[in-house]
């Protein structure tokens, strides 16, 4: 399959996604559920990393999520690589302009860049458009470049956009043109893993940093009793 996100600019946040007036919905995301982020990794190399690498990220630091580097090994590289390197794209960026008509963007900050909501969005707002040169289409990226390669998974959809009266948002009404092989809860669940994961490897040290950040304030906490009482003791002679 082709890989997943591309064509995806860095274009600013907002809560309405840029230029569609398409209301993100909220990212059901949880960076402490391994299981979640064991299902997004495996979507990740699945679906992903045909076009698109993380070239920041190594496959034994998703060791962290719970998994061995046997298990890495087996099921999570699909090619030639060891288990120490990076995930790297074999698809140039010149082959994939040609292909595609931008170059497939790299994923390692993509989670801090578009946003959890975003990439939630997005994922689940493909839909048929016999216009595209791909045949696709989505709701957040009007005239996205690529194809909608998890159609199997969601299966295919149309939608129709109503123009809002008096300058009002636009009605977008959804319907569903074939089943996928996942109904939609089940693919709900699916891109929430993968964002899941796509938002840890932006920082895999997050969950340790908020954890070490938390401590660190209590420890502030106890340095500021004990600092004030020191205070107190050289200045009780002046005040």
């Amino acid at each position: 399959m082709r890989g997943l996100l591309v064509a995806l600019a860095f274009l600013p946040l907002g809560c309405w996604a840029s230029g569609a007036g398409y209301r993100l919905d909220r990212a059901p995301i949880d960076p402490r559920d391994l299981l979640s982020l064991q299902s997004g990794a495996r979507t990740f190399v699945n679906y992903c990393l045909n076009c698109h690498g993380a070239q920041y990220m190594r496959y034994n630091r998703l060791t962290d999520l719970g998994l061995t580097e046997a298990q890495i090994r087996e099921h999570l590289i699909l090619t030639d690589a060891k288990v120490g390197d990076t995930m790297k794209v074999a698809l140039s960026a010149a082959d994939g302009k040609a292909m595609f008509g931008a170059a497939p963007p790299d994923l390692s900050v993509i989670g801090r860049s578009r946003s959890a909501d975003w990439l939630y969005t997005y994922l689940r707002g493909f839909y048929r458009d016999a216009a595209s040169p791909t045949g696709w289409n989505n709701a957040v990226f009007p005239q996205v470049a690529m194809p909608h390669v998890l159609w199997s998974l969601q299966g295919e959809r149309a939608l129709e956009i109503v123009s809002g009266k008096d300058h009002g948002p636009n009605e977008y009404r959804w319907s569903q043109v074939s089943q996928g092989t996942q109904n939609t809860v089940q693919y709900d669940t699916t891109v929430r893993d993968l964002v899941n994961f796509l938002v840890y490897v932006g920082e895999p040290a997050a969950n340790d940093r908020k954890r070490i950040g938390i401590w660190a304030l209590f420890a502030l906490g106890i340095l500021f009793i004990f600092a004030y009482a020191l205070k107190k003791e050289y200045w009780k002679d002046v005040h």
